[in-house]
């Protein structure tokens, strides 16, 4: 990194206010060699704030802000260490030495210490250097509100800024209709250490720049909305792919600097691409310049390891109960839309806020005051989440990962529910997955597990994931999963994207599935990006490309995904056949898409299936188009309905159905076709 190239942006607190109004008085005077009267970025209505439980921009108070008080150039630091006897910042500037820049403990009963240091700049390392009252012990601390870390595995903070000249207008006046829940949401899932490295270059990563320019190109012309990062949030482990955050504010310097970051979000939004952040308030690493034992206590996790260490995932869980946790969140979440301008947060891991006995035996949780195993505090935390992004910014969402049935995760918080905009339907992906990936002459006895999703399709706001946790350890790629030869793996695959792009519900996949890769996900190396330009590899793909345009163009099948007026069963008991039919409605009831899926091998002439309206139905979609990759058969241009009453519907259509393959026909008129 080269630090130097950097400007070295500052602001003049004495511009916002007199001197009187910044300076606060602390309880000791900062030591040599800087004897100076030491102020505050914190008002006495932001301590205020601070002690209810509601300030939810502490980035902007805690942490290392560059500034110039007096006419010096240095940085303030505040960081809250309640159990802290004493706190010094060390650094690249006073030699890692804890007696040069004691920090001052505010008389106000916050627990925050704060200092200025005349002389730091962009770039400098620090950490905090915490002696505990607790048992007298050294603590040495990353900075929890760090805008930018070292490089892991180095540990050190760094001094930084967020100035950055945003040219995303366009995007940002038009988020509430890019980002609104009935406009189309197809979402492609980017792991960015593995998207694509420079091989040339002895594997490297690539930088958040270099990013830019090729996602953005391809994720255009693959026809997504939005894409979907897992966690950028600094981790110390790489391998945890993010999962084990510490840097709650700070993009991981992996790839760049902040404004790199920025760049990369800015570009995608120039380009009509919507960002996605995974965030993880679920629990945290523990690593010792980390969060944990912060000052010598148990400050931002639960004391109890019952309560506050994930047995699953070897970290720590947050204390939701606590006031400053929370607000430590929040803040975190509000700082990525407000500063990096994304358009949406997943929150991984919600059912396991949610429970206490989450992957736990019986004895190893603490029920809550009325004996049940529902996290009271957690759910309090995400309802109030939810209720203060969605107040604050205009044109977001929030997305939760929750894996179980508890109720109105997507309804809003007046009503008793969660308030989160959608919810990845994890019940949808774990049956359709089970039965594509069973050799179809057993289909026939599970048809059940394909079409139960629809009887609760309605009860939240879901999206269809196929996400990264499908094809890892061990689990195989999608393509691998799939039963058959080469050619009975491709047709399969395309029936399970076709089956996803017609079932209601917005839809998310995760990188090197659309080209159909064959080794399941490792991280540290990058997609087989040559399979993309060969053969069947590169017919799937182009299936995968015309469906995300369709998706977006039509109606019906993005406008009315969480109402049970935009879906209808024509049949799903011919599971003798395994064979599925139904409709797609738009809001104004004008346009409807007829799906008809054949999940064997086995083609079917002459097959009869019910329709609600006469006249011609154009074939919008056969993903046994020869070129996708498939056999060909098919119906030409479209079909008739005739007045053959079938299947509860008053016409029908006699259709020649591909193997393993999905047909879509779309109502143009009652008369004729369409020239």
């Amino acid at each position: 990194m080269d630090l130097a190239s950097n400007e070295d942006n500052t602001v003049n607190l004495q511009a916002q206010g007199s001197k009187k109004t910044m300076m606060k008085k602390l309880t000791t005077p900062l030591l040599a060699p800087y004897k100076t009267t030491p102020f505050s970025l914190f008002s006495d209505y932001d301590i205020y704030l601070f002690k209810k439980g509601t300030h939810y921009n502490l980035y902007d108070k805690l942490g290392c802000h560059l500034l110039k008080w007096e006419g010096k150039k240095g940085a303030y630091f505040a960081v809250w260490a309640p159990n802290a006897q004493s706190v010094s910042v060390i650094g690249s500037f006073n030699g890692w030495n804890p007696k040069t820049n004691p920090m001052s403990l505010r008389e106000d009963q916050s627990g925050i210490w704060e200092t200025f240091i005349p002389g730091v700049a962009k770039g400098d390392l620090y950490k905090y250097h915490i002696v505990s009252k607790a048992d007298g012990g050294v603590h040495v601390k990353g900075d929890p509100f760090a805008f930018l870390w070292e490089v892991p595995p180095k540990s050190a903070s760094m001094v930084w800024n967020l100035e950055y000249t945003w040219l995303d207008k366009e995007w940002m006046d038009n988020k509430t209709k890019r980002n609104g829940l009935n406009s189309p949401w197809n979402i492609y899932e980017v792991h960015l250490g593995s998207w694509k490295r420079k091989l040339e270059e002895n594997n490297r990563f690539l930088t958040y720049r270099e990013i830019a320019l090729l996602l953005a190109s391809y994720v255009k012309e693959m026809g997504y909305t939005h894409v979907e990062f897992l966690p950028v949030m600094e981790h110390p482990y790489y391998g945890s792919w993010g999962y084990q955050t510490l840097g709650y504010f700070a993009p991981t310097s992996r790839y760049g600097f902040p404004q790199d970051f920025m760049f990369l979000i800015d570009y995608l939004h120039r380009n009509g691409i919507g960002v996605i952040l995974d965030w993880v308030p679920s629990h945290f690493a523990t690593d010792g310049h980390g969060l944990g034992v912060f000052d010598g206590t148990h400050l931002y996790e639960h004391a109890d390891p019952r309560q506050g260490y994930h047995p699953d995932w070897g970290s720590y869980i947050f204390n939701y109960g606590r006031y400053e946790v929370k607000e430590f969140l929040i803040s975190s979440a509000r700082f990525w839309f407000e500063k990096y301008h994304i358009d949406g947060l997943r929150i991984d891991a919600v059912a396991s806020m949610l429970y206490l006995d989450y992957s736990r035996k019986p004895g190893e949780w603490i029920p809550n005051k009325y004996g049940g195993n529902e996290n009271l505090e957690a759910i309090d935390f995400l309802r109030t989440l939810n209720e203060t992004l969605y107040k604050e910014f205009h044109g977001i969402q929030l997305i939760a990962e929750e894996s179980t049935a508890y109720p109105m995760v997507t309804r809003p918080t007046y009503v008793g529910g969660l308030g989160f905009g959608f919810k990845w339907n994890m019940g949808w992906m774990h049956d359709s997955l089970f039965y594509f990936s069973l050799d179809p002459i057993f289909r026939k006895y599970h048809q059940n597990r394909l079409t139960f999703s629809a009887w609760y399709a309605f009860q939240e706001n879901f999206i269809l994931s196929l996400s990264h946790d499908e094809v890892v350890y061990g689990k195989g790629s999608l393509l691998r999963k799939m039963p058959g030869d080469t050619w009975q793996k491709f047709a399969n695959l395309r029936a399970l994207f076709s089956y996803q792009f017609f079932f209601p519900g917005h839809k998310l996949l995760f990188m090197g599935g659309e080209f159909g890769q064959w080794d399941e996900w490792y991280h540290e190396k990058s997609l087989d990006w040559h399979l993309a330009s060969e053969g069947l590899h590169s017919q799937l793909c182009s299936m995968v490309k015309y469906l995300n345009f369709l998706y977006k163009s039509e109606k019906a099948l993005y406008g009315n995904n969480f109402s049970p007026k935009g879906f209808s069963w024509i049949d799903f008991s011919d599971y003798e056949k395994s064979i599925i039919s139904f409709m797609r409605h738009s809001v104004d009831d004008k346009e409807h898409i007829l799906c008809v899926f054949n999940f064997t091998p086995v083609p079917r002439e002459n097959y009869i299936v019910g329709a609600p309206f006469k006249g011609y139905w154009k074939m919008i979609f056969n993903s046994d188009a020869p070129e996708y990759g498939g056999s060909g058969i098919g119906n030409g241009l479209g079909k008739e309905a005739v007045s053959l009453a079938w299947q509860g519907q008053p016409y029908s259509l006699s259709l020649t159905l591909p193997p393993l393959a999905c047909l879509a026909f779309k109502k143009i008129n009652e008369d004729q076709p369409e020239n």
